[in-house]
């Protein structure tokens, strides 16, 4: 069912300064800022050629990172990302094995324009898993 690993999403409670880290320090090219209200974040992606590192800043108070930050006040690991070929079969199956899915279990669009779901992390180990159609 898992493709490859799309990418590992880093928490960070200032994009900017993190983007610099990883720009000035790391060599890396990011992406211009996304912001996605329907997710609650601000993104920028760091392209490494067989995958890529997200990092993510809360968009208001209510944001699922802002939670995660408060926990977590420099930021850390959020969630990896994997393809799937089809995220409704992807989610039958593992709704059948007894996996939970976040929110109302409907994929969502994600920042790059594909379906998305979330995994329970209290079923994988303590890792949130985010699920994106390929």
């Amino acid at each position: 069912m898992l493709g490859r690993l799309n990418h590992v999403a880093i928490a960070v409670p200032d994009l900017a300064a993190a983007s610099a880290i990883y720009r000035d320090t790391l060599g890396a090219k990011l992406t211009e800022a996304q912001i996605l209200p329907e997710h609650g974040v601000t993104v920028v992606f760091i392209d490494l050629g067989n995958t890529k590192i997200e990092l993510l800043e809360p968009l208001g108070a209510d944001s699922p990172i802002a939670a995660f930050l408060a926990k977590n006040p420099s930021g850390g690991m959020h969630h990896v990302c994997y393809e799937v070929p089809n995220i409704l079969a992807a989610r039958d199956r593992l709704k059948e094995q007894g996996a939970r899915i976040l929110g109302d279990g409907e994929p969502k669009i994600g920042a790059h324009g594909k379906p998305v779901l979330f995994l329970h992390p209290k079923d994988f180990n303590g890792t949130l898993i985010e699920l994106e159609q390929a």
